[in-house]
């Protein structure tokens, strides 16, 4: 292939530089399309779609989409990656250690999912710059992936032009190519307790903290929290915040009995079922816990405890056409096409929602969420490579 690997790698750190957390990806969505207009993709295949209105969080833009008829008859593919970083990417600036891209400061990289949007965008480089024949295409750059796949599941079909199947770029090894994934629910509980002096009267208070603790230990205790394992169902949960309603600590003071806590969690399995057993065993254990903590009188805090879906497992069978093409074209290319499964949360949950068959394949990023993110840069150059393979044939 006559493919510039330097350009691509000068994208990628310039994408890396721009910040972009979720919900704020205004910035980087410009900089990608202005780069593929440079490119020479016509800016008439480029727009934006209306997602962000129907997202009920705060979002500055729509999806990105590139809209391509193609120079050849096939069926439309779809190819996906998302614009948005966590918030511990925020400041994050790349330098390239050895064979990797690693984060200057003390931030995340950022690299889940810029090496996608990086891949992609050199794979229309590829495309337009060569000349290349290729079948009709769309390009898919979300919005709002890490806060609950919001841009995959608002996107309309009709906008994506109906493609027969698509390829999603995030997560690490281009070599394997992901075919499932787990669902998730998230939920949260209020526990509305009775302030009261804890020196003067503590009797007279319920404390909204011990009623929290009871329920997480009761969870703890039964094998709910963390790894599940319940005969032959698997799934995991976790408790992501713990405070009051504006983000701060829960309770004021040392000398006042705690009168509000609000927790936020999610459950997650390949059993959509066993997602909402897991849910279920939480809002279970604080309605019990709460009637242990009383004051004089007998009165109990109240529990407010609301759930929603996040997003619906999938498992795409070997035989369907996008599995069998995409490790047929791995393989061609000598990458090893290992069909695995994810306990992660992908743009591809909704798409295949939407019935568009969708796999994942990695762009080299490794330790997401975390200080120790890295990019390799092999790795990337080869999920460039798979990529326009899976363009052009």
């Amino acid at each position: 292939m006559n493919f510039d690997f330097e350009i691509a790698k000068k994208d990628l750190l310039d994408f890396l530089s721009i910040e972009g957390i979720t919900g704020y990806e205004k910035n980087i969505a410009n900089l990608v399309k202005r780069k593929l207009i440079d490119y020479g993709v016509p800016s008439k295949y480029i727009f934006f779609d209306k997602a962000n209105k129907k997202i009920p969080y705060f979002t500055q833009t729509g999806n990105l989409i590139v809209k391509l008829p193609g120079k050849k008859t096939g069926k439309r593919k779809l190819f996906v990656c998302h614009l948005d970083t966590v918030s511990l990417c925020s400041g994050a600036l790349p330098k390239i250690y050895k064979d990797r891209i690693i984060p200057k400061g003390h931030t995340a990289l950022g690299a889940d999912n810029r090496g996608g949007v990086a891949c992609l965008v050199s794979m229309l480089r590829y495309l337009f710059v060569n000349k290349v024949d290729y079948p009709p295409l769309t390009i898919l750059f979300t919005v709002r992936e890490e806060s609950g796949l919001w841009g995959a599941r608002n996107v309309t079909k009709s906008d994506l032009g109906h493609p027969h199947f698509g390829f999603n770029c995030d997560g690490s090894t281009p070599y394997n190519i992901i075919n499932s994934a787990v669902g998730a629910e998230r939920w949260s509980v209020e526990i509305i307790g009775k302030g009261a002096h804890a020196g003067v009267e503590p009797q007279e208070g319920i404390s909204s903290s011990i009623v929290a603790s009871l329920a997480l230990s009761n969870i703890y205790k039964k094998g709910w929290f963390g790894k599940i394992t319940k005969k032959n169902k698997k799934g995991t949960s976790n408790i992501g915040y713990y405070g009051d309603k504006n983000g701060q600590c829960a309770g004021s003071s040392s000398n006042q009995v705690t009168s509000y806590v609000k927790i936020n969690g999610e459950s997650r399995s390949m059993d959509k079922n066993f997602v909402s057993q897991i849910t279920k065993e939480y809002e279970k254990s604080f309605q019990a816990a709460s009637l242990k903590v009383l004051d004089t009188k007998k009165n109990k805090s109240k529990i407010i405890f609301k759930k929603n879906i996040d997003y619906y497992p999938f498992k795409l069978n070997t035989n369907q056409d996008v599995v069998k093409f995409s490790q047929s074209i791995s393989k061609k290319i000598g990458f090893k096409g290992n069909i695995v499964s994810v306990n992660g949360g992908l743009d591809a949950n909704w798409l295949v929602r939407k019935n568009i068959p969708t796999i994942t394949f990695g762009n080299g990023h490794y330790k997401p969420h975390s200080l120790d993110e890295y990019l390799s840069i092999s790795e990337f150059k080869d999920s460039c490579l798979f990529a326009i393979a899976l363009a052009m044939n």
